[in-house]
């Protein structure tokens, strides 16, 4: 309560100055600052979903909100938000944001992303045409170039084993810290037409330390496990980490859009080689909307995780829509990891279903969080979602998933499904919140509520593993 009131104040301290040459940054808070004055100062019920809006989502300032990962808890912060043209060809933004949860879990992060815009193009695809400024992400032909760097500590993350055989009985917890500074890049291939065809690349530095995990539900990592049941536990060296992707984003119509993202990642361990491997990973979604109202899910390349601008050249984020959405989804995932003989991949990089992950993604909702640890997964997601009321929507889901040591035994036998059900809420340019309740796996049931990490609309924060 004390940060909102802080936030709050130093908002329209800013507002309410003048200067006779205020620069762009001024500008900006000057004009936030009035936005407050008038959603914020005079209460009423109908100004709330205003008032709301703006602390929340607004920029340069604002208040920072979401899950920071499974079990750690809700976090809550400060974001802010800048944007800066030096010339025609490049637009500039950055983000810098820090939550904090009431277990000590913290995240903080500073991200740069620069926007080639000297080339305005129109993307055409098989249907209507589409011009950059449309809500679609996938119809924004421009080449972006991320800068970022990124700290997390985690205080409790669950620990099963590896492997597909693991029981309840062998958890145990433990906690995380990772530093990543890296960059990226998506770049558009504009020969590729109807397919709307990018390329990707990223190289990241990966710092990691784990620790015990005391007085939670079950013992802490040490003991139960080794350095042989759980590879890198005893030690951590650093990482470099390169990435290399091809990603689809077609569209036909107004009822199907694909997006197919493939990558190939080195991890490179200079100080120890034994941890060193490779991965692969295929992901392939399907979203068919039913309603030519029904907006798109996916990130928007031009934001950064605390923007919601609607398109690179206007900043003002997406209102709250009481049209008629929805959707049904496909997903297929695999990941499989390719270490060569006498190297092992280190378990805090390995990849869980069950429960939500270590970004936040939920997979076989109703087993534990982090329930199956594995260098190698394969995930089926069947979800169909509609609105209800306004953003309030309804949810469903299968999932089918599996994880190996092995990569073939990636196959499609011997699956484990789960079931999902619950209310979504996507509101302009709020965080995604979804409240599901699970089952069917062979464990119980399980119920998740999580914040996204993210804005709707802004982009995904570098990937944990």
């Amino acid at each position: 309560m004390r940060f909102t009131i802080l936030l709050l104040v130093l908002v329209a301290a800013v507002g309410s100055a003048r200067a006779q040459n205020e620069s762009k940054l001024g500008a900006d808070f000057r004009g936030e600052g009035e936005r407050f004055q008038k959603s914020c100062e005079n209460f009423s019920m109908s100004s709330i979903p205003g008032c709301a809006e703006l602390l929340f989502t607004d920029h340069p300032l604002h208040i920072a909100v979401g899950s920071i990962a499974p079990e750690d808890g809700f976090g809550a912060g400060a974001a802010f938000v800048a944007h800066y043209t030096p010339n025609e060809s490049w637009r500039l933004s950055w983000d810098t944001d820090a939550v904090g949860s009431i277990n000590g879990s913290w995240r903080a992060g500073v991200y740069m992303k620069a926007i080639y815009t000297g080339s305005k193009q129109v993307s055409t695809g098989r249907g209507r045409p589409v011009h950059p400024e449309s809500p679609n992400p996938a119809n924004l032909k421009r080449p972006y170039f991320n800068l970022y760097a990124q700290a997390i500590s985690l205080n409790k993350i669950d620990y099963f084993g590896l492997g597909p055989d693991t029981t309840r009985a062998g958890r145990s917890f433990f906690g995380m810290r990772e530093i990543i500074p890296g960059v990226s890049a998506i770049v558009p291939v504009p020969q590729s037409k109807w397919l709307n065809l990018s390329l990707f690349g990223e190289a990241n530095g990966r710092f990691v330390d784990i620790r015990g995990s005391h007085g939670q539900p079950s013992p802490s990592i040490e003991q139960l496990y080794t350095g042989v049941t759980a590879p890198g536990l005893t030690r951590q060296p650093a990482f470099i980490q390169f990435g290399e992707g091809i990603r689809f984003q077609p569209a036909y119509g107004d009822h199907v859009q694909l997006n197919y993202f493939v990558t190939l990642q080195e991890y490179v361990a200079p100080g120890d080689s034994q941890f060193s491997f490779r991965r692969f990973t295929a992901d392939l979604s399907h979203e068919f909307p039913i309603y030519k109202t029904t907006r798109s899910p996916l990130p928007r390349d031009h934001n950064g995780p605390d923007d919601c601008s609607v398109s690179a050249d206007d900043n003002t984020c997406p209102a709250v829509s009481r049209n008629r959405e929805g959707s049904i989804a496909l997903r297929l995932l695999i990941s499989e990891s390719i270490a060569p003989v006498g190297h092992v991949v280190p378990f805090y990089f390995d990849p869980t279903l069950g429960g939500g992950d270590l970004n936040g993604n939920s997979s076989l909702a109703s087993y534990q969080d982090y329930r199956f640890r594995a260098p190698n997964i394969m995930l089926l997601r069947e979800t169909f979602e509609h609105s209800i009321y306004g953003p309030l929507g309804f949810s469903f889901g299968i999932d089918e998933g599996k994880v190996a040591l092995a990569r073939d035994a990636i196959d499609f036998t011997h699956l484990t499904h789960s079931y999902s059900a619950g209310l979504t809420l996507r509101a302009g340019g709020f965080p995604q919140v979804f409240l599901l309740f699970a089952w069917g796996g062979h464990e119980g049931t399980h119920t998740i509520g999580s914040m996204d990490t993210s804005l709707l609309g802004g982009s995904a924060r570098p990937s944990l593993y």
